[in-house]
């Protein structure tokens, strides 16, 4: 039962931005960035940690858990350490999938050669 709530919930997300890029028109950049920011809200008022628990995959894949893995990191830290542990709470969760897109995508362009 859990494949399905993670494909019903994370195919739930993507339609959410499909329906931002289709009916809204808006850009790729513009839809990543609010499926961000609404992640980091949902997280904020304490609604996507349940949702990781019920759907799994379906809610920890989508761009939506990158919001929701920087306010989860600030928000602990900062319980543990006061508010300097706001910067370091973000820095320290998503440090290594950062790491990893920007260590690809260069790997990625000494193969594939990009145009412009």
């Amino acid at each position: 039962m859990i494949f399905l709530w993670a494909f019903l919930v994370g195919g739930a997300i993507c339609v959410v931005g499909q329906v931002m890029f289709d009916v809204f028109k808006l850009t790729p950049a513009h839809t990543m960035a609010t499926l961000v920011v609404i992640g980091a809200v949902v997280d904020g008022i304490g609604l996507y940690e349940p949702l990781v628990a019920f759907a799994g995959a379906g809610a920890t894949v989508p761009i939506t858990s990158f919001g929701n893995a920087l306010v989860h990191g600030a928000l602990t830290e900062l319980h543990d350490q006061g508010w300097i542990g706001v910067i370091s709470g973000i820095f320290k969760v998503t440090s290594s999938g950062i790491s990893a897109a920007i260590i690809f995508s260069f790997l990625a362009a000494l193969v594939i050669r990009p145009k412009g």
